[in-house]
């Protein structure tokens, strides 16, 4: 009697506790992206959906490291992060899971997505001058390798994703050896060794160290949008030009997703990839962190981006840039763009 009685005791346990596991709904998510404003994307999610969002933030080479080591017992549903370079590196490390979704297909444009990551926001590679440089002089991404603009170019590091992603490009549109040759002529009319970050250059150019530089262009929106007197003084001294709108269009770089192959909570981690295709998610993007949306047609109302106007886009697509990203750092390193 006591044999059944502990037993039925167990069973009833096990039958309480078995709907409360079954509803506790999570996504495990890596992220790269540093974006304070990205809390109201994660917190709609969770409002919208139930499941709750455990969040591990770090650099993208921290993470992507941490995952191989975790290997399958990984607890990480999802890697979010910003360049494709750094997707691409993800995906040749075998990271990544393919994802099978109509949503996807249907709202994210097919040069905007790969086999297993998808773009959910988009970034431009702009050129910034000083007045004094004459804006027909850098209307184009090869025009910074001319020695008419010797000692005035300031950038960062050739090694970095932003510039190894605009390299790919550029290898798309001109073949390996004229693109070592651009980057060569560009290293010749450097100012200064490269350092910083993008809104150094922009601050040198402003200050009167350099001419000229190339910046993404939420750098670019977030001084626009800035209420402090010298960020306002700093863009009322510089030109901001969108390169190569008579031929291919201005380089576009991505944020974006994949699902990882270990992931424990698969059908959490495809809501999710959708959830930032919805039209929520995509505003988030553009009014919280100053980047475009990857779906056409979404309504942005960002004061800064309406005010650097509509554009021609570049329309390499992303799997280009990833697969051309080893050859774009040789390239950089030949040049010794370092």
């Amino acid at each position: 009697m006591k044999t059944i009685t502990t037993f039925a005791l167990i069973s009833t346990i096990a039958l309480l506790a078995a709907p409360i596991h079954a509803q506790e709904k999570v996504l495990n998510l890596y992220s790269a992206r540093h974006y304070q404003t990205d809390e109201a994307l994660y917190s709609n999610f969770t409002q919208k959906t139930g499941i709750k969002i455990n969040r591990i933030e770090g650099k993208e080479d921290e993470l992507l490291e941490r995952i191989r080591n975790e290997g399958a017992n990984s607890p990480a549903d999802l890697l979010i992060t910003v360049d494709a370079a750094r997707l691409a590196k993800a995906d040749a490390m075998g990271l990544f899971a393919p994802v099978q979704s109509k949503v996807l297909e249907t709202r994210i444009p097919a040069h905007l997505r790969s086999a297993n990551w998808f773009a959910f926001s988009t970034r431009a590679r702009l050129i910034i001058a000083s007045k004094d440089v004459p804006v027909s002089d850098v209307q184009t991404y090869e025009a910074l390798a001319d020695p008419k603009l010797k000692g005035k170019i300031c950038v960062r590091s050739g090694s970095h994703p932003y510039n190894i992603s605009l390299m790919s490009s550029l290898i798309d549109h001109m073949g390996e050896a004229k693109s070592e040759a651009w980057a060569r002529g560009v290293v010749a009319n450097f100012a200064r060794t490269p350092k910083g970050g993008d809104t150094d250059q922009i601050k040198a150019v402003g200050a009167g160290e350099c001419g000229v530089t190339i910046s993404n262009s939420y750098y670019v929106a977030r001084l626009l949008r800035s209420d402090k007197a010298e960020d306002k003084k700093l863009m009322e001294r510089v030109n901001i030009i969108w390169p190569n709108q008579a031929s291919y269009g201005t380089h576009i770089n991505v944020s974006g997703a994949g699902m990882l192959v270990n992931a424990p909570n698969k059908a959490a981690a495809v809501m999710f990839l959708e959830y930032l295709a919805s039209d929520d998610a995509q505003r988030y993007f553009a009014d919280g962190n100053n980047e475009w949306p990857v779906v056409p047609g979404i309504v942005v109302k960002n004061p800064a981006l309406e005010a650097m106007g509509k554009f021609k886009a570049d329309t390499v697509a992303v799997a280009t840039l990833a697969n051309n990203s080893v050859s774009a750092q040789k390239v950089f390193d030949r040049a010794g763009w370092q």
